[in-house]
């Protein structure tokens, strides 16, 4: 078995430096080339240097988004740049870009329906809930109107995520603080939260994940300012508190018993089902990078993080995470346990 997770790593390794590129912002720089291990226990990875570096040279372009795998291992980025949403092989060799009209989507999440998968974003600047085709097109939008006001309208739009039964679970953690629920038709259905401190509010709510490690099935809300994750049912009723004492947690995915949570002050934790931390990925020692937007990526050592904002992992366990840079940046983290 390490004989073959070996091959993988190393096979990885090769693809990706084979259309690699050394400095993302076209500057000299110190760009990693070396292939470095973090975490711990069965949470031990090795990081795959210049995955997903763009052939023409020039910058991904803001990452203020979101990461999706599809069951094909296909990984979706949006970013905030002309090239909106990006599709990488899990190589890291960019194929295209998909939704031009789709630039700055917050959020992403891959939704199965009838055999097929749909991308839903949460579409920041668009202040609308967008459902895409693989190859983006749209396939439905949700957005405030007269014949269908929201509350607190979707101004501010951070998360969207879709329940077994295809109801859609949206947050708008950058205004209202308020989470609402759909049919699959984008009928408004009911509103719960809002802005606060108190238990069943929310500081920021930046982003939403179906939890089916219960026995029965619960939102997961990443409750950013008030730095915890907490559990509701499908209904909007409170569960309790899942996980707490975070680094202003932005988004999270599952794998197994497990949720990787991308903390926006420079690091990625692995919490088990009881909401404890058992792992710290890319936890960056240098507190002056945390949450920095203009850290440059010739700046950040090889397997440490300043400001993961969206991840996603894919069904063997490896992570793609993406931190909040002006300029562009995806790491991979291949498991190696």
């Amino acid at each position: 078995m390490k004989n073959t997770i070996s091959a993988l790593v190393a096979f990885s390794l090769t693809a990706t430096l084979a259309f690699s590129h050394p400095n993302h912002d076209g500057k000299p720089g110190k760009a990693p080339t070396t292939a470095t291990q973090t975490g711990n226990g069965i949470h031990t990875y090795m990081t795959v240097p210049h995955w997903g570096d763009i052939p023409d040279g020039k910058p991904l372009g803001p990452t203020h988004g979101g990461v999706a795998v599809s069951k094909a291992g296909d990984v979706y980025v949006s970013t905030s740049s002309d090239r909106a949403i990006c599709v990488f092989s899990p190589e890291g060799k960019f194929l295209k870009s998909i939704a031009p009209d789709c630039t700055d989507v917050h959020s992403l999440s891959i939704h199965q329906e009838n055999g097929s998968e749909y991308l839903y974003g949460a579409h920041k600047n668009g202040q609308r809930i967008v459902k895409l085709t693989l190859d983006g097109a749209l396939v439905l939008e949700i957005k405030d109107t007269e014949s269908q006001p929201i509350p607190g309208t979707l101004k501010g739009l951070t998360a969207v995520t879709v329940a077994p039964d295809g109801r859609i679970f949206a947050a708008v953690g950058y205004g209202s603080n308020q989470i609402h629920v759909f049919d699959q038709s984008g009928k408004l259905l009911q509103s719960f939260g809002s802005k606060g401190k108190e238990l069943e509010e929310f500081h920021t709510c930046h982003g939403l994940a179906i939890d089916t490690r219960f026995d029965e099935t619960r939102l997961l809300v990443v409750d950013r300012e008030n730095r915890r994750l907490t559990h509701y049912d499908l209904s909007g009723k409170l569960i309790g508190v899942h996980s707490t004492h975070l680094r202003r947690p932005c988004a999270v995915s599952f794998h197994g018993e497990f949720v990787a949570v991308a903390e926006l002050q420079g690091r990625v934790t692995i919490v088990n089902k009881s909401g404890a931390p058992v792992a710290f990925l890319g936890d960056n020692p240098n507190q002056d990078q945390w949450a920095k937007f203009k850290t440059l990526p010739a700046d950040i050592p090889e397997g440490i993080f300043t400001a993961p904002h969206g991840l996603s992992y894919d069904a063997d366990a490896n992570l793609y995470v993406q931190d909040w840079n002006q300029t562009g940046r995806i790491t991979k983290l291949v498991r190696v346990h």
